[in-house]
């Protein structure tokens, strides 16, 4: 079973969070912000999903405004 870490925010804390669990390969991370943000929220994963094969971490990233993916 793979843990997973939902990041409440993904301004500059949220995605700073979201990177170290990323580079630590703690658990697949959900990056969840408000609906007017889910644009913003969605580039931000594809951003931190792309450092995986820099970081060399097998880890699954999304953003999302839902809170259903952070079950």
């Amino acid at each position: 079973v793979r843990k997973k870490v939902s990041v409440i925010g993904s301004g500059f804390v949220g995605a700073t969070v979201g990177h170290i669990l990323i580079a630590k390969e703690l658990a697949d991370v959900v990056m969840l912000d408000i609906e007017s943000l889910q644009h913003k929220t969605q580039g931000k994963a594809l951003d931190l999903a792309e450092s995986t094969p820099v970081d060399g971490a097998d880890v699954r990233v999304i953003g999302t405004s839902n809170y259903d993916a952070t079950a």
